[in-house]
């Protein structure tokens, strides 16, 4: 029996209403809605303004990976040649240049972010070196994370010992499923054994905060393939687990027609395994946080859970509160209080956009205030799953609550 919402909708019949093609909403207005209207005069008119009493995150994209994952969405090619990665490492530092000159100041920097990708197709060498640049150009005194997104099969001991020499303070290990058979129908295999191997490595290194990626809806995954793979890695004692739902959209990543349609599982099939999987780790310890993650109660995301502090990102749920964040790299996307900017998707164009002297933006979106407060709303609706209306509409300069359908 599907149980009924206070609407009188069972969960059947909400699965079928919401059963749709949406955005994630990590930012609001949400990607979809960036134009090429604002481009690399806005950005930098934005950067000249942006806010001086707070540090700054840095995001870097590295869009390299061993192989690619036919289930992936993220902006990333299959390359193993160490010249073209060490080559983009000089230009994501030659990128950041351009950033500062239009800053016109010494910048503030509170986290880093390396993602992808994957970020340990990086030489450990160029890691430092790239680390070294980043140093030599930003103020990392306040820095209190450095995090990157790791593929356990790509780890070797030399890049986790050059990720202690950084500083590295949180990593996220991609996992997905450790079914063989689920594995073989998305091309990434993963072996416990090595995923036991790096989260020992790395915490003799000094990281004190793993994460491990999970996802549900993966092609002849069924409920026993998420709850044995969780039955695995919860013996890990990862700090935060993130359980992602795959997006099948082949019409804007065309490797993913190298999965067979028919053996996704169904809305109804993925809306079990993802509450199997919640009750689990519920049961064995984990708090869940917001739409889709976990953390163990002594860690800084369920205590920012707890205070009402927790935020959401381009990244996923963070106790990040920097006002501006500058993405690095092709495709990454940067926030200010003006609005949103992404840069160049393909990587040629960045590279010579770059090469040239030219911020690399290809898109944004300027913030109206409206945009400003509808935007705070749907975060605290996806980080509480409720809203201070007043207390919104105080922080945004409004009077009184007014009918959202105004907006």
């Amino acid at each position: 029996m599907f149980p009924s919402s206070p609407s009188g909708l069972t969960t059947r019949d909400l699965i079928a209403r919401y059963d749709t093609h949406a955005p994630r909403y990590t930012s609001y207005p949400t990607a979809a809605q960036f134009t090429p209207a604002v481009g690399p005069a806005d950005w930098g008119g934005w950067l000249a303004t942006a806010p001086t009493d707070q540090a700054v995150s840095l995001y870097l994209h590295i869009p390299f990976c061993k192989r690619l994952c036919w289930y992936c969405g993220c902006n990333t090619r299959a390359m193993n040649r160490q010249t073209v990665i060490s080559s983009y490492v000089d230009l994501l530092l030659a990128e950041a240049d351009l950033v500062l000159a239009q800053v016109g100041r010494p910048l503030r920097v509170g986290s880093i972010h390396f993602g992808g990708g994957t970020p340990n197709m990086l030489s450990p060498a160029d890691l430092e070196r790239l680390f070294a640049g980043l140093a030599a150009r930003f103020d990392l005194g306040d820095c209190f994370e450095i995090a990157a997104e790791l593929d356990p099969e790509v780890l070797t001991p030399d890049w986790v010992e050059a990720a202690g020499r950084i500083g590295l303070s949180r990593a996220s290990l991609g996992v997905q499923d450790l079914s063989p058979a689920v594995q073989a129908a998305v091309n990434r295999p993963e072996r416990f054994e090595t995923i036991q191997w790096a989260v020992t490595a790395l915490r003799e290194q000094g990281v004190t905060s793993i994460n491990l990626d999970l996802m549900y809806g993966l092609p002849l995954q069924a409920i026993e393939n998420v709850v044995t793979t969780l039955g695995q890695v919860t013996t890990l004692r990862p700090d935060r687990i993130a359980l992602f739902g795959y997006a099948h959209v082949p019409w804007m990543k065309p490797h993913q027609k190298l999965i067979q349609e028919a053996d996704l599982p169904d809305a109804e099939a993925r809306f079990a395994q993802s509450r199997a999987a919640a009750r689990y780790l519920e049961a064995k310890g984990w708090r869940a946080i917001g739409l889709d993650h976990f953390a163990l109660p002594h860690d800084s995301l369920a205590a920012a859970d707890r205070a009402g502090r927790l935020h959401r990102n381009f990244q996923g749920y963070t106790t990040d509160t920097a006002p501006v964040l500058i993405g690095l790299g092709v495709s990454a996307i940067s926030r200010t209080p003006q609005g949103f900017v992404q840069n160049l998707t393909l990587e040629r164009e960045w590279r010579a956009a770059v090469g040239t002297g030219t911020l690399p933006t290809a898109r944004g979106v300027a913030l109206t205030s409206v945009d400003a407060f509808v935007g705070d709303l749907i975060e605290r609706l996806m980080c509480d799953f409720a809203v201070d209306v007043a207390a919104v509409c105080a922080r945004h300069g409004r009077a009184a609550p007014e009918p959202l359908s105004a907006w």
